[in-house]
């Protein structure tokens, strides 16, 4: 392992070997998460048992449907290798092979979940309980309260699981074939993100001469704040960001990425919908949810 990563005591190595030894007797494989969460025994084992609760166990879901909610979450995120494994397991539990060509050919009371999915992903502070009282409304596809508590924590665990995928640069094992986990490419970069990694390619150059330009604005940044009087940290922290936004370095939220996979696209409405900032100083805060 890279040498950042602490080196694991023998019994910790050996109860994490116990643990891979498992994984794969029962299901045949050990994914790339387990590998790299093999690192922190007593972490795996406990991601699990949250993992087996979830998908495995008794509850108010079929098996099928707590993997398409997976596959939901997931996509919400652009994180492909979820998505992928999600899938198969989708079908290895009996799901409907239609179901996976996209969104609009799941039931729609699958359908109904995908407004509070990407609120959930993306601002969660909107979230009310008219939303809530809709999914849990009486009718054909209407939501059980078991079945709805069950379903948001799927969503907000394979919210959280995709950025740990992310984060460690988890990427799909070979018998996945579902493309590649979503890496940002360069705003000026016509080709695929993993068509060239070195920094001599035309993307490398674009991201050095970004970070250039990004540089030089911060430097003149630093030299007003010199030359004028009573300009706060707060304030010169909002120009920090304003000039990051504008600088070539963050590609606008409002615009899907173009080589977003088709495996992804399929499983989202409203694709443009992302993150915004909670608040801006001087405008009035959204309502939120307070527990005392």
């Amino acid at each position: 392992p890279p040498l950042f990563i602490p080196q694991i005591p023998q019994e910790g190595g050996e109860s994490s070997l116990h643990q891979l030894l498992d994984a794969f007797v029962s299901a045949g494989r050990v994914d790339h998460i387990a590998m790299v969460m093999g690192l922190h025994p007593q972490y795996l084992s406990s991601f699990w048992k949250t993992q087996y609760l979830l998908l495995r166990m008794d509850g108010p879901l079929p098996y099928h449907k707590r993997h398409y909610i997976a596959i939901m979450a997931a996509a919400r995120h652009r994180c492909s290798y979820l998505v992928g494994l999600h899938m198969g397991e989708f079908l290895q539990v009996g799901g409907n092979p239609a179901w996976l060509q996209g969104l609009h050919c799941a039931p729609q009371k699958l359908r109904n979940l995908n407004e509070i999915n990407k609120l959930l992903a993306h601002r969660p502070w909107l979230i009310t309980k008219e939303h809530i009282e809709a999914l849990l409304k009486p009718g054909e596809d209407s939501w059980s309260l078991a079945e709805l508590v069950q379903a948001l924590v799927l969503l907000t665990h394979y919210h959280s699981l995709a950025s740990f995928v992310f984060g460690c640069g988890i990427k799909p094992e070979e018998d996945q074939d579902v493309g590649n986990s979503w890496w940002p490419p360069s705003p000026h970069s016509d080709s695929s993100p993993a068509s060239d990694d070195s920094m001599e390619g035309s993307g490398g150059m674009d991201a050095m001469q970004e970070v250039q330009v990004l540089m030089e604005r911060m430097k003149l940044l630093q030299e007003n704040q010199e030359e004028e009087e009573g300009v706060t940290q707060e304030e010169m922290a909002t120009r920090f960001e304003l000039e990051k936004t504008e600088s070539l370095l963050v590609p606008s939220s409002d615009t899907l990425d173009p080589s977003l996979q088709s495996n992804i696209r399929c499983f989202l409405e409203d694709p443009e919908f992302g993150y915004k900032d909670f608040t801006w100083r001087g405008e009035q805060a959204p309502p939120t949810f307070r527990a005392q």
